[in-house]
């Protein structure tokens, strides 16, 4: 079978490399991406590794790199990015890029530094100019013999602390003041400055506190933010200025300004000194927007330039660490010119790897040919399964239940079809499932486009991954719609009903309770495709015939999905040529499936064949009997209760002997998948241990009776030989206890087919009696008004709960189905995944992807 039912076949293979040629031919390798390496020296340091320089000089550069990007968004500038990937540059071309990075992260962080001196140089001149701005308002006020405080720029500190103390201020002469008793200690003086505006109120209890009210404090606020230059945020200050005597209180002053980083400016008492102070900064501040504007022009240019380069500068370092990384995991030989790897292969891609060593060894310029030895090996190799971007999404919902073992049998190609069905039919609706394929099909036209906007949003992610499943969903569903006749809860009647009315309509109307006849009202021939639209406008016995119809079709499904799971395992069987496992578990298995669950289905079309309404005794509608009844009495071994008058007790002649035949030889199954496979592993173990002891390092196929994991297509030797004969029974025990009951359970499981249909049907229903119906009674022009309203909101409902909600759900149940019910007959799911060393990977991961 090809890999796609499969798992590749893996080879494991040592790889010889002279030196000079590694590089280019790893190199080769990544862009590949067909080999996994093993690491060669588990118990060495990562420190003390071959090339750890190597791998610290790239994630020297990965850094500079990332504080180039940093910078590039902070400025808003669009990264180019072609879609392309470079190839990994040479080992001497690691020089060039290093000096490159060197030299672009100098100049921009000299340039940064500038910038910021020059920013913090004019938020000092802009403060200043406010300061002299707004104390030449507090000089003005008092030349002009204004002593109280003006509106809300400025007030007296005066607080109850103080009213209390009986302390108060009187009018304060703003200027010189006359000396008292001609001590120098009590010449006037003040100080101003700037504050956030925020710590303006605690400042100022602090001055009342601290200096006994014997300061004057008047403040005004700049009513445009200011921008600090260390984060480029936008602040609130405030223009304080503050009067007092002495050396002292100016000591006291100053420190609590210091203590709230409160910033202190000179400012000139005499107004010729104020305004040639004020001429000259708002100079100063128009030299120093000419300067800041070339700072940023030129900071500009040298993103822009980085910008265009970044993304392949990126890819470069991360494919050079990639190779350094995996260089690490290889040995050195003797002479110490010669490299030694190991890795697993895909047999079928052993040519084309030597064909990229060969390059990659042309590339470097070495005359010695690389070497790719095959190796035998009792290993298990990892489980690789070719996916394209159709079935990489149906693998991945496999290999979150578990990677398959190695040569495995591979559900994805089968899932591909029963995912989209089981799900459809839980969600039929041709008006639902209209809407989730159109939505799937939007992705997959314009997957392109949508690709190359890589963005972080998972939900979205995870819906662009799945764009194929939720096409196929759709379109399933609405497949399924048309048979049911559903189109959000209303009918479609293309080909006329097969009911006629033998009643008026008054009389219909008028009766709830009434009922058409099969023989009378009926044509005699079904509805050509689907369900009959009649049934959509029944009353009472609508949910009645949906839900006879809809949990039989839940158990049919379900059993021959189940019959189809076990003879899967019928394949891994024959594959692996585990002869035991073929005749004493899958034939088993088998005939209990089909001798109890596939006779119930078998006799459900019985019925359906049989029995009529238009049909006369012993095969009318009131004479058949329930299959629920019937195979609850054929597994107790119940006699039938009498039929009624001119009925049959049971649907076929010897029904009653047929099945105590089945559910004896079913009772029998048991056993023999309990007892026979430990039992012939045992007397196997014994026959070997009264032989000769075979050749140290062979292995005997009759130790184990033929049970062999991995046997002649590749693989671990025998599992079975490795464990004790206790664990064996338990392990049988186990297993089929879990069959026999997981049989009822996962038939019973079946049913949530038929129960989310119902659900889904009975909520589009509500939605249209609750909601859009009442905008469709509505008449006249204000109808229309009401109409669209009611059907905007209808909209959103349908979309928000019974595409998304209900499909989520519907999705969930049918992985449940496929992961518990089907899986667990065949599957086991205990390999580990290929993970080759490709760049690809690599850089869609990120850097993360190198370390793992």
């Amino acid at each position: 079978m090809g890999s796609l039912f499969r798992s590749e076949e893996m080879a494991l293979c040592q790889l010889f490399l002279q030196s000079e040629a590694a590089y280019a031919c790893v190199s080769e390798l990544g862009e590949l991406g067909l080999v996994q390496f093993r690491d060669l020296n588990p118990d060495v340091n990562a420190f003390q590794r071959k090339f750890v320089n190597e791998v610290r000089r790239c994630d020297e550069m990965e850094r500079k790199l990332r504080y180039l990007e940093k910078e590039i968004k902070k400025d808003g500038i669009p990264m180019l990015d072609t879609g392309e990937s470079p190839e990994a540059p040479q080992p001497r071309e690691m020089i060039d890029l290093e000096a490159t990075f060197e030299k672009l992260e100098n100049e921009l962080r000299e340039v940064n530094q500038n910038a910021e001196a020059l920013k913090r140089n004019f938020l000092e001149l802009t403060e200043l100019k406010h300061i002299l701005r707004k104390t030449q308002v507090f000089f003005d006020e008092q030349e002009g013999g204004v002593n109280q405080t003006t509106e809300s720029m400025t007030r007296a500190l005066i607080t109850d602390e103080a009213r209390t103390a009986g302390a108060s201020m009187g009018p304060v002469q703003l200027g010189y003041m006359e000396k008292s008793n001609e001590r120098e200690d009590y010449l006037p003086c003040f100080v101003a400055g700037v504050i956030l505006r925020e710590r303006l109120p605690a400042f100022e209890r602090m001055l009342w506190r601290a200096c006994r009210g014997n300061v004057f404090l008047r403040q005004a606020m700049i009513e445009t933010p200011l921008e600090d230059p260390t984060n480029g945020d936008q602040v609130h200050k405030s223009v304080f200025i503050i009067f007092f005597q002495g050396d002292q209180l100016k000591t006291r002053v100053k420190k609590i300004c210091e203590g709230f980083r409160a910033t202190l400016y000179p400012c000139p008492e005499a107004p010729a000194d104020r305004r040639e102070m004020a001429m000259g900064v708002m100079t100063r501040i128009e030299d120093l927007n000419t300067v800041l504007g070339q700072t940023q022009d030129h900071r500009h240019r040298v993103l822009v330039a980085a910008a265009k380069n970044l993304k392949n500068w990126f890819v470069k370092v991360r494919k050079i660490k990639a190779i350094y990384h995996t260089l690490n995991l290889f040995n050195l030989d003797v002479t110490q010119k010669c490299l030694i790897a190991e890795c697993w292969v895909p047999l079928l891609d052993i040519e084309t790897i030597q064909l990229a060593l060969r390059r990659g060894t042309e590339r470097s310029g070495s005359s010695v040919p690389p070497i790719l030895n095959r190796m035998q090996t009792f290993e298990n190799p990892p489980t690789y399964n070719r996916t394209n971007k159709f079935t990489k999404a149906f693998q991945a919902l496999i290999d979150a239940y578990g990677v398959a073992s190695y040569r495995e049998m591979n559900p994805a190609p089968y899932t591909i079809i029963t995912f989209p069905f089981l799900f459809a039919v839980m969600f039929g609706d041709l008006g639902h499932g209209a809407i989730m394929a159109l939505f799937g099909l939007w992705m997959i036209r314009k997957e392109k486009g949508l690709a190359a906007q890589k963005t972080d949003n998972e939900i979205w992610n995870i819906f662009f991954g799945g764009r194929y499943i939720i096409f196929l969903m759709g379109v399933f569903s609405m497949y399924t719609g048309m048979i049911y006749n559903d189109i959000f809860s209303k009918s479609l009647n293309i080909f006329g009903s097969h009911w006629q009315m033998s009643y008026n309509k008054s009389t219909v109307m008028e009766n709830k309770y009434l009922q058409l006849s099969p023989k009378e009202d009926y044509e005699g021939s079904p509805y050509p495709f689907g369900m009959d639209p009649i049934w959509q406008v029944a009353g009472s016995n609508k949910i009645i015939f949906h839900n006879a119809y809809k949990m039989k079709i839940s158990i049919i499904f379900g059993v021959i999905h189940m019959v189809f799971g076990v003879v899967m395992s019928w394949h891994n069987h024959t594959y692996f040529r585990n002869r035991i496992s073929l005749i004493y578990e899958f034939i088993p298995q088998l005939m209990f499936l089909l001798l109890l669950f596939f006779y119930m289905v078998l006799l459900m079309f019985i019925k359906w064949i049989k029995f009529a309404a238009t049909n006369e005794k012993p095969y009318s509608e009131a004479c058949a009997p329930s299959i629920l009844i019937t195979f609850i009495d054929m597994v107790l071994f119940n006699t039938p209760k009498p039929a009624p008058s001119g009925c049959g007790v049971y649907m076929f002649w010897g029904q009653h002997f047929v099945q105590v035949l089945f559910v004896l030889l079913a009772l029998g199954c048991i056993p023999i998948m309990l007892f026979a496979k430990p039992m012939l592993i045992m007397q196997a173990r014994k026959l070997a241990n009264e032989e000769v002891q075979p050749i140290a390092g062979a292995s005997s196929d009759a130790e184990t009776g033929g049970v062999s994991n991995g046997g002649p297509h590749g693989g671990g030797g025998p599992h079975e030989e490795e464990e004790e004969m206790s664990e064996i029974f338990i392990h049988q025990s186990i297993h089929t206890i879990e069959y026999v009951l997981g049989s009822v359970s996962h038939t019973a499981s079946y049913l949530r087919l038929w129960a989310l249909s119902l659900a889904h049907a009975q909520l589009a229903e509500v939605l249209w009696t609750m909601v859009l119906s009442i905008g469709l009674k509505q008449e006249g022009w204000f109808g229309g008004v009401i109409l669209t309203c009611v059907f905007g909101f209808w909209a959103i409902l349908t979309v928000g709960i019974l595409v998304l909600m209900e499909g989520l759900s519907a999705f969930l149940h049918t992985l449940r189905l496929h992961w518990v019910e089907f899986q667990s007959k065949f599957y086991k799911g205990q390999g580990y995944a290929f993970q080759p060393f490709s760049f690809d990977a690599i850089i869609e991961n990120g850097s993360a992807a190198v370390e793992e």
